[in-house]
């Protein structure tokens, strides 16, 4: 899967890549050669007390070692950058692919995952794109060359690169085996941390209100027990690694010096070869360690990679038609023929053959018990899931053939949870039209019932905004949500159950402020409160999942047992 995943993302980079093969390929048979030109200065300068020989060759070092550190840094420089460019490139296609996504995808894989595949994962995989162009590049080069530099240098020695090599590459592949299944628990350990802290950030009123602060942080430290626990047994054999590293380095040198020594003694090697020899056997060594640090961050990365690619494989249930239809001919109604939507997996269907149609200039209200499936109803419409059974049908053509564009278009949502994005009313209020002026912003706050603590902030319209609307109520950030929906001016409102945090009186004052806006629009309300539905057009009665009841207020009292029932109940709630 790594490997699948460089070729695509790399391919753009083929000349920096090429430049950076060919650059450490320059600095590599450079710093090879340096060993070579020190032994000529040892046995035909120093031996010999030829000083202008000892100037000469140290000259020709001073200029390859020069060349070797110019090809260098300008590798790492593309190296680098392509790296860099990679990891924006992944970056870039994983958010992309996550805003595809429908609700049920995002379920799936679960925020905080979502956010650690999305920045840690690729941090792994950008951090092993550098480390291959910095050195897994120069370790084939260094180890082939330096055998081959070594073997001129002395045949008789050579056997100590036959024991020594495969002693490291044997010592570093155990370690290294025993890497891999610990980076993937690391990873699954950070998205368990991540999620926990996530629920405790977003929750923390739920966790202060139920005195739960010493179950939380329990909950937290035991996860990040766990974290601490795998990340500690990748850093003890890190720590293995490199003892044993210098271990066999340290054994070879010995060995060299000792056995060619004996070969010095007998006039079989001069001394500045056995110099460059030890260089030589030292840089092979090098390139196999170099190697064997790569391949402890390969299967780390493997296994990011596997993350990465499995949220860019996943193809969203919601899909975009082949041959879309870009234009409408004419106003945006709503109906819905025979819907049924179905989880998968699960047993039964959260909603079954529920058919009306909502009229513009008509207000059509969706009314419930909990669970009945309101919500999930009003989500069929902008297509944030799409149904199993049955269509959706917008101004005559199915939501599945409609361009997304267009359909979201003529639509203006307020959810039932509203959410406000960190910034400034303004900014949030042109979420619904970037191209909205003051005045029209104003006027959709005055509308939305929002004009008056807004205008009391500070900053007036450019009063900051914390992220999700935190700094705000909850019923200024339902009006908020609802002035944001009104400077769309859409031709279809979907308002999910956004009047519950308002006040009766705020409640009536919005309502009469929205008719004259939304008179010739398309209304849709989920509601739980039957005095905000009471005046509407067409109210629809759900009872798990199925339509029990459809008709105007005083109809579905005599008709629907069910809209007798909530009635009934809310009433007593009041006079209680």
């Amino acid at each position: 899967m790594l490997i699948r995943l460089l070729r695509t993302y790399l391919r753009p980079y083929t000349r920096p890549l090429t430049a950076v093969v060919l650059l450490q390929l320059v600095a590599t048979i450079a710093s090879l050669y340096l060993p070579s030109l020190n032994a000529d200065i040892i046995d035909n300068g120093i031996a010999k007390g030829d000083t202008a020989y000892i100037l000469r060759t140290g000259g020709w070092m001073l200029l390859v070692s020069a060349a070797q550190i110019t090809c260098s840094i300008a590798a790492v420089y593309f190296g680098a950058r392509t790296a860099m460019s990679v990891g924006r490139d992944l970056r870039a296609a994983v958010f992309q692919r996550v805003g595809e996504f429908s609700a049920r995808e995002v379920s799936q894989f679960g925020a905080p995952s979502l956010i650690t595949r999305n920045t840690n994962d690729v941090q792994q995989v950008q951090m092993l794109l550098v480390m291959t162009c910095t050195m897994l590049v120069v370790a084939p080069i260094m180890c082939v060359g330096g055998v081959i530099m070594a073997l001129r240098e002395d045949v008789g020695l050579s056997w100590l690169m036959l024991v020594s090599v495969p002693a490291l590459a044997l010592a570093t592949g155990l370690i290294l085996s025993r890497m891999s299944p610990q980076f993937r628990a690391m990873q699954e350990r950070i998205d368990t941390v991540n999620r926990i802290l996530r629920e405790q950030i977003t929750g923390i009123r739920v966790v202060r209100a139920f005195v739960r602060e010493s179950e939380e942080r329990r909950r937290f430290a035991v996860a990040n027990s766990d974290l601490t626990a795998t990340a500690l047994n990748v850093g003890r054999l890190f720590a293995l690694m490199f003892p044993v590293v210098m271990f066999v380095f340290n054994a070879s040198s010995i060995a060299v010096l000792w056995f060619g020594g004996l070969r010095v003694e007998s006039g079989g090697i001069q001394v500045g070869s056995l110099i460059a020899f030890l260089n030589y056997l030292m840089q092979i060594l090098m390139s196999v360690m170099m190697a064997s640090f790569m391949a402890m961050m390969v299967p780390r990365a493997a296994v990011c990679a596997e993350r990465i690619a499995e949220v860019l494989d996943t193809e969203p249930t919601v899909r975009t038609s082949a041959t879309p239809v870009t234009t409408l001919t004419r106003r945006a109604d709503v109906e819905l023929r025979n819907v049924q939507f179905k989880l998968p997996g699960a047993a039964d269907p959260v909603l079954r053959d529920i058919s009306f149609r909502a009229e513009p200039g008509t207000t059509t209200a969706i009314i419930g018990s909990t669970g009945s499936g309101k919500t999930a109803l009003i989500s069929l419409i902008p297509r944030l899931f799409d149904v199993t059974g049955g269509a959706v049908l917008v101004g005559g053509v199915d939501v599945r053939e409609l361009d997304p564009e267009l359909l979201w278009s003529k639509i203006g949502l307020v959810p039932q949870k509203p959410y406000l994005f960190s910034g400034t009313v303004a900014s949030n209020l042109r979420y619904g039209n970037p191209d909205a002026t003051d005045e029209e912003l104003w006027e959709a706050l005055r509308i939305a019932q929002a004009k008056d603590f807004v205008e009391a902030m500070p900053e007036g319209l450019d009063s900051p905004i914390a992220q999700g609307g935190t700094n705000v109520s909850g019923g200024q950030r339902q009006r908020l949500a609802i002035a944001r929906a009104l400077v769309r001016k859409p031709e279809i409102y979907l308002f999910d159950d956004s009047f519950s945090a308002l006040d009766l009186g705020t409640d009536a004052r919005l309502r009469a402020a929205l008719r004259p806006v939304t008179r010739d629009a398309t209304v849709i309300v989920v509601a739980q409160r039957v005095s905000t539905i009471v005046d509407a057009d067409q109210i629809v009665v759900l009872d798990d999942g199925a339509v029990v009841g459809i008709g105007r207020h005083d109809e579905l009292l005599t008709s629907c047992q069910t809209y007798l029932e909530i009635v009934e109940s809310q009433r007593s709630a009041e006079a209680a």
